[in-house]
Order: structure tokens, then C-alpha cells, then sequence
């Protein structure tokens, strides 16, 4: 096996152990990295519902007062108005959800589903939790979820304390079995928003095949400039050398000296074969008969 072989072997297994190292590096680095954007586009979404409460329960409730006294417009409720809103988002993009999700609520359809009613009970259980964030497999897809407690205030109290303290419309319109009996500050649902993740992890793995294109290419470039370089500084100047030597070992004195090369090693070696050469011919003539 030749020294050029055997280098080209050696350098592509170190490659190769570089290329695997680099590929799952960058792999993480990129689904982490789609991970955490859409970690960000859930917590956006959920401020987004959190200022909608906060703009409907400081100016659209105010207006409504006079109305509901006689009726009990949903409109008027901010969990509702944030969810409306989302409702709306989701003609256009159904892989987006958005649900305020409660243990005991007035309107069924906000009643928590066993796996929401988990994270409920979670935030229940530790008041020091602020977020949960999990991934769960949905019909259009795998989807993260960001989840944050729902704490009843003094708000809260005025429909969700007894039936007899809510809005009769209220009760006339949902009923007096749901929704009722909560305490103040109490962890009632969760704000829960799941987003997509197949757009972010295909645009990860997009990303990583360019990436790893590009390393691939570089190593052979890599590969290819070393090749060279050892052919020319090494392999030729020592191929030389040897030509010149077997002259010399069949007794051709004529061969002539062997050949400078390129860096001081070889430079040094040339040298040493020269005045080899010389003292066997100075040698040989002393040894022929006079």
C-alpha cells in the first residue's frame, strides 16, 4: 500500500469522524433553534390573547353594562373574546389552536379535554409554575403547546360565585350547573396554544442539508489540496530519490546525483544519499586493482 493511499485513508476516516461529529452537532443546534422560534411565536400568541382580555374587559365591558342587564351578550366576557379571535385565525391556519381551557366552566365548550385537565392540575398542584410546553401529535401534525394558569381575580367573581351573585342573564342563558363556585385566586383552566412544528422542522432539516452540503464539499476540497501538496513535497521528490538509488544498488555510477527537494527534511535526505554516493564510488576505486 503506497504512502499516498495510506494518508488519503487516514485523512478520510478523520473527516469522516468530523463530518458525523459536525452533522449531529448542527442537527441539534437546528432543531433547537426551530424549537425555541416556536416556543416564541406561542408565547407571542398568548400575550396577544392576554391583551385582548385586557382591552375587552377595560373597553368593551363598560359599554355593555346598560345591555346587560337585561340580556347577557358573551361578547362582553374577555375569555371569550380572545377565544373568538383565535376561532378566526384558525379559517385560515387550522394547524393553530388556541383554547382557555377551565375545570368548571359556564360555556361547555371551554370544559378542559382529560389531557388539558393534566396541565390544570398541574398548575393547581405547584404555584410556582408559570409555563408548561410539551409537543403532542394532532391530525395536520406534530404541534407544540404553551400553556399558562388561568387565576380567578375580582372579575371573575362577579359571574363565577354563586348563582345567585351572577347576571340572571347569564344564568338564563347557560344555566346555574357550570361554571360557578370558584374562589379567589384559585387556578381554574389554562390559556393553552399549540403551533405547528412541521413548517419549523422542515425548515431545520432544509437548513441542515445545505449546511452538510457545504461541509461535504469542503472536506473533499480539503481532501483533493492535500492530496496535492503531498504528492508534490513527498511522493515525487521521494520516487526521485528511489529512481536515482536502485540505479545505484546495480552499479550504475552514471545515474547521476539525486535530486534537491522541496523542505529540509527531504533536502537533508538528498544530501546524505549524495555523499553516500560518493564515498562508495571513492570506494570502489580504491578497491580496483592497480
Amino acid at each position: 500500500m503506497s504512502l499516498l493511499v495510506r494518508i488519503n485513508l487516514i485523512l478520510g476516516a478523520t473527516l469522516l469522524l468530523a463530518a458525523i461529529a459536525l452533522s449531529y452537532g448542527c442537527r441539534s443546534l437546528l432543531q433547537s433553534n426551530a424549537r425555541t422560534e416556536v416556543i416564541r411565536e406561542a408565547a407571542l400568541m398568548l400575550d396577544s390573547a392576554l391583551a385582548i382580555r385586557n382591552y375587552t374587559s377595560a373597553e368593551i365591558l363598560p359599554l355593555l353594562q346598560v345591555r346587560m342587564k337585561s340580556e347577557f351578550p358573551p361578547q362582553s366576557v374577555p375569555f371569550y373574546a380572545a377565544t373568538q379571535n383565535f376561532l378566526k385565525l384558525r379559517e385560515q391556519h387550522p394547524q393553530y389552536a388556541y383554547k382557555e381551557a377551565t375545570l368548571n366552566p359556564t360555556n361547555l365548550r371551554d370544559r378542559a379535554t382529560d389531557w388539558e385537565a393534566d396541565l390544570i392540575q398541574h398548575f393547581r398542584n405547584d404555584a410556582n409554575t408559570r409555563e408548561i410546553t410539551g409537543e403532542r401529535d394532532n391530525p395536520t401534525g406534530r404541534s407544540l403547546y404553551l400553556a399558562r394558569p388561568i387565576h380567578v381575580d375580582t372579575a371573575c367573581l362577579e359571574c363565577h360565585s354563586t348563582p345567585s351573585a351572577a347576571p340572571a342573564a347569564l344564568v338564563a342563558r347557560y344555566g346555574s350547573d357550570n361554571g360557578f363556585g370558584w374562589q379567589p385566586h384559585e387556578v381554574v383552566g389554562a390559556s393553552i396554544v399549540s403551533v405547528p412544528l412541521t413548517a419549523a422542522t422542515q425548515s431545520a432539516d432544509s437548513a441542515f442539508r445545505i449546511i452538510m452540503m457545504w461541509i461535504v464539499t469542503v472536506m473533499v476540497a480539503a481532501m483533493l489540496v492535500v492530496n496535492a501538496v503531498v504528492y508534490l513535497l513527498v511522493v515525487r521528490p521521494v520516487r526521485r530519490i528511489a529512481t536515482v538509488a536502485d540505479e545505484l544498488s546495480v552499479g550504475n555510477t552514471s545515474a547521476g546525483d539525486f535530486p534537491p527537494a522541496s523542505g529540509p527534511e527531504l533536502t537533508g535526505l538528498a544530501r546524505s544519499f549524495n555523499r553516500m554516493r560518493i564515498s562508495l564510488e571513492k570506494a570502489m576505486k580504491l578497491a580496483e586493482p592497480t
